[in-house]
């Protein structure tokens, strides 16, 4: 679901409970408890350590993927909230994104992160379609940042980003341990 793909504002978590261990960050492929946690802040809209089901559903449809009916979105809830409180807390969604991606090594949560940047689903990640998306997510760049961003990992140099490119990209920043740029 959640990757390092996408630039996240941190929020404040002085009113927030303690979570509970998490995962060890060798078994994340988004790099660290602090990333899962910013990731989890982003859907925590309210701040209120939990993410609800309006929550979730505003997170997906900012991001351009809907859902058929609200049953599809319950049914993902479902699938997070292992206490059944009808929330998902930081603890379930720290096991999430370790389960996640250790289920095929984080190839199917790197797809899916793909798919969010790429919009017109052509297999490529243009620059207009980066800047959308990291937009959308509250971090303001312009279109040449953009381009800069896709420059510098743009092996085939096409002015865009394939899979291949995106996977080695993410593979090597986490290889390396470092926060890495969207792109």
């Amino acid at each position: 679901m959640a990757t390092n793909s996408a630039p996240l504002n941190s929020s404040s978590t002085q009113n927030k409970p303690s979570p509970s261990p998490s995962p060890s960050p060798s078994s994340l492929s988004i790099q660290s408890k602090e990333e899962v946690e910013k990731v989890f802040n982003r859907f925590d809209t309210n701040g209120d350590g939990k993410i609800s089901v309006t929550e979730l559903g505003a997170v997906f449809s900012s991001l351009g993927s809907s859902f058929s009916d609200e049953d599809e979105l319950r049914r993902i809830m479902d699938e997070l909230d292992s206490d059944h409180d009808g929330f998902i807390s930081l603890t379930e969604f720290a096991a999430f994104c370790s389960s996640s991606s250790a289920e095929d090594g984080g190839l199917s949560e790197l797809r899916d992160a793909f798919k969010l940047y790429d919009q017109d689903q052509n297999g490529l990640i243009s620059a207009s379609e980066l800047h959308l998306v990291l937009n959308r997510l509250g971090m303001n760049c312009s279109v040449e940042d953009c381009h800069r961003m896709i420059r510098s990992v743009d092996s085939d140099g096409d002015g865009n980003v394939n899979f291949e490119e995106f996977q080695k990209m993410m593979t090597t920043a986490n290889a390396n341990n470092s926060n890495a740029s969207p792109l």
